[in-house]
Formats: C-alpha cells, structure tokens, sequence
C-alpha cells in the first residue's frame, strides 16, 4: 500500500487564491504561482487546483494559471473546474496538469468519465464529488454547491469507478472550511464500496483530523484553510502523522 498523501487545495478565482465556508463568502488568499511552490518546498506531495467559478460562469478553466503552477512544480498537479468534454481535458493535460477532475458534467452526463478514461487513462481520470446530508445520508451537489441532485452519494461513486474513475475526489460541503474535522462517517461508508483511491476533502482543522481521515479510508487528504491561514504546515502535518505510525513521503 502506498503512503497516504499530503495534498494542499487550492481553490482558484479569477486567478488568485480562494476559501470560503461552503463554497461561499469567499476570501483572498494569495497568487497560486507563489502558493503552489510554498508547498512544494514544504513537502506537499501533489497540488490540486480547482477553478470555483467556471463551472457556474459557464466557462473553461483558466489555462494560464495552470501554465504559471506548472511551471514552479515539480510535482503532480491535478486540476478541476469547468471539465465538460474530453477536449476540455486534454487542454489542462496540455497546460500542464497531470490528471484532470470532472464534477457536474460528468454527473449529468456520466459518460464522459469513460470517455476522459479512454482517451487519457484511467490515472489521469479524477471524479470530484460534493457530498451534501440528507436524511441520515449524503446526496451529490453539483454546481460549485449550489445544485442538490438527489443522488446518493454511494452510489454514484461505485458508478465513477465503474466507468474509469482512477480516484475520487471526495468533498463534505457540510465540513468545507469550517474546520471541524472531516466526515468520517461519510469517508468510511464510500471506502468500502469501492477499491479506488478516496481523496479526503473537507474541514480538516488540525493535524489529528489527517490521521483520522487516513483511518477512515482515505489514501490522501486535501488540505485548504489550515495551510492558507498558516496556522501549521505541510512538515508539520507530516510530523504529527508519523508520529502516529501513519507512513508518510518524504
């Protein structure tokens, strides 16, 4: 088994830094190209970047930025936003991402997981779904948040798998910047209805909340507000793990 990762998020907006509460009230918390190689230099084992407003602008991701993060990386870059089509795709692959994460075009048309997966492979295939409580469950919000669609959350995470997801990208809007800790109820139910890596997103608020959500069955965990409002960082997040026997990459 692999060690889990340390993976710090950054939610994009017209091409600075972002966090809020639930995907809203947004803050500005810096220039991407700045941020991402921080990390890097602390040890943050991948960046994701997620452009919050293509998707409800009806846009493409922001390409340039992609470009810019690339260019300070050496690591892998993942990055979501605005993916309705394989081209789409294959133009953040182009910019320089490594694997590319689809949310609400896949859900209203599933398809294009499979086709994403085919064209580039499964490795470079990330499902990004938001999970929203309801009735003792969790339903897929799309639309940056906005959008409940009524579909259970297990069950569409056995069907990304299904069609080529290589990795879920699981996020709790209930927990999203609050940083009280990740749901754990939610990340043990859908690690064990899939064998595809969970990434952990989500309220994670102090070292602890890492080795927790590894425990529930992540194989990596998104990191945002905790790293952005500099509180601790990536060393020290990776330090507290190992001082739990949790493996981590050096």
């Amino acid at each position: 088994m692999l060690a889990p990762r340390v993976i710090p998020c950054l939610d994009v907006d017209g091409g600075r830094v972002v966090k809020g509460v639930r995907f809203a009230n947004l803050r500005d918390a810096g220039d991407p190209v700045e941020i991402a190689s921080h990390y890097e230099q602390q040890g943050a084992d991948e960046i994701v970047i997620l452009d919050v407003s293509a998707t409800p602008e009806g846009r493409g991701n922001a390409l340039a930025t992609v470009a810019a993060v690339r260019s300070v990386l050496t690591i892998p870059l993942t990055v979501g936003g605005g993916v309705r089509s394989v081209a789409d795709a294959g133009r953040l692959l182009n910019a320089g991402a490594d694997r590319v994460a689809t949310n609400t075009a896949a859900v209203e048309r599933p398809e294009l997981i499979a086709e994403i997966a085919a064209q580039f492979g499964t490795q470079c295939t990330v499902v990004s779904v938001d999970a929203g409580k309801r009735d003792g469950g969790w339903e897929v919000l799309t639309t940056s948040g906005t959008t409940r669609t009524g579909i259970e959350v297990g069950d569409w995470v056995v069907q990304c798998g299904e069609l080529g997801a290589g990795e879920i990208l699981l996020t709790s809007w209930d927990r999203d910047g609050t940083r009280s800790g990740y749901d754990l109820e939610l990340l043990s139910a859908i690690s064990h209805l899939v064998t595809i890596p969970i990434i952990a997103s989500g309220g994670a608020g102090q070292a602890s909340d890492l080795v927790a959500a590894i425990d529930a069955g992540a194989s990596a965990v998104l990191v945002a507000s905790l790293l952005h409002d500099r509180d601790l960082t990536v060393v020290d997040l990776k330090e507290a793990m190992a001082q739990q026997g949790i493996e981590v990459r050096t």
